[in-house]
């Protein structure tokens, strides 16, 4: 496996990192990942295997990284100051389900927005979640009217 970082965008204090993440096989298989790392939570942005990949392997490929994610950015010792706080799943509390759910996804979503940072990345943050698992979060709290249309209809 390896790790190499891509690029990075700073705020102020805070810093978004991307990572481009190899996995070579002995058989020829191999995996290419881009992942995101910002405020201490990793997200997956693109991913291509050869051959394709089960869910199963997805699920087990989601704690490579993790694992991987952690070394590069040195979590051993702490949060990061350079921004790339220790990435971790297992520690985030339960997002919880439902109506309470697409509310906090509304209110994060908005916090962003105000803040100038980039809502759907800001989601990711606070759900622990994909970035397609929160696009669709944030569309049902749209369906739910918490958040304006994101288009208008004709």
């Amino acid at each position: 496996m390896s790790v190499r970082p891509a690029w990075e965008v700073r705020e102020n204090a805070d810093a978004t990192r991307w990572f481009d993440v190899r996995l070579a096989f002995t058989d020829g298989a191999h995996v290419d990942a881009l992942a995101v790392v910002a405020g201490g939570c990793v997200g997956v942005e693109d991913v291509r295997a050869q051959p394709a990949l089960s869910l199963d392997d997805l699920a087990v490929l989601a704690d490579w990284l993790e694992e991987s994610l952690a070394e590069a950015c040195g979590a051993g010792a702490g949060p990061d100051p350079e921004g790339c706080a220790g990435p971790g799943r297992r520690g985030r509390p339960a997002w919880p389900h439902g109506a309470e759910g697409r509310w906090l996804v509304a209110q994060e979503y908005r916090a962003a927005q105000l803040d100038g940072a980039d809502p759907v990345l800001a989601v990711m943050c606070a759900t622990g979640h994909s970035r397609r698992k929160s696009l669709r979060l944030i569309g049902q709290a749209r369906d739910a009217g918490l958040l304006a249309p994101r288009r208008a209809r004709r």
